[in-house]
């Protein structure tokens, strides 16, 4: 395999533009380079060349530096990589490390160990919640009778519980499979849940007592 490496000035028009979102600050924007060129890798039979690099996040409050990697046939990768947003304030410890954990895992490609975290993460909070069963299932089932949450959230508990099932089980198929779109979409709705559960009534009360200091 031939392999080619060069690079390309700043005042060249193929300076990459790289706008994304910051993995330390969550802000996006557009990151500007550090140096006088990207580093461009020519492999024989990918046409385009990869572009490699390294910028500094927009934000004069973080300045995060961020190594990337683009080519046209693939999205683009990045050092540190994206993660999905999660608020962890009044989350148990050990229910907030399990889908933290999940949250590492799709950052990192790994979409069947972020669902089978994702199934932890619940089982964490049946744990946190005093709910007993012989299978997550029958503990899913007690579970939707000690916390107040929207119906669509109390389905997705079972469609949560699939997911896990079948990244953890061979046998197991209500998925055609386990990827990024599943996996994004499940931590997303877990997130929603544990809102519901440990952080909706801190937002009221907080809610209220701005009220209050407005009245008065």
């Amino acid at each position: 395999m031939d392999i080619r490496v060069g690079t390309t000035d700043a005042c060249e028009s193929r300076l990459t533009s790289i706008v994304t979102k910051c993995p330390k600050c969550g802000n996006g924007g557009t990151f500007y380079p550090l140096q006088s060129h990207d580093l461009y890798i020519y492999v024989e039979g990918m046409g385009s060349p990869y572009t490699v690099g390294h910028r500094v996040c927009p934000n004069d409050g973080c300045k995060a530096y961020l190594f990337f990697c683009k080519h046209p046939a693939i999205s683009l990768i990045t050092f540190p990589s994206l993660r999905i947003d999660f608020k962890t304030e009044n989350i148990p410890d050990r229910i907030r490390l399990s889908l933290e954990e999940a949250i590492t895992c799709h950052a990192e490609g790994c979409y069947i160990a972020s669902a089978i975290m994702v199934r932890r993460t619940l089982e964490e909070l049946c744990d946190d919640k005093g709910i007993k069963g012989d299978n997550l299932k029958k503990r899913i089932e007690g579970l939707k009778s000690v916390v107040v949450l929207p119906q669509g959230l109390l389905e997705a508990l079972d469609e949560l519980r699939l997911l896990g099932n079948d990244a953890a089980h061979i046998e197991s198929k209500e998925y055609d499979e386990i990827g990024e779109e599943e996996v994004s979409t499940a931590i997303e709705i877990t997130k929603e849940i544990l809102k519901g559960v440990y952080q909706m009534d801190t937002l009221v009360k907080k809610l209220k007592k701005l009220k209050k200091s407005k009245q008065t």
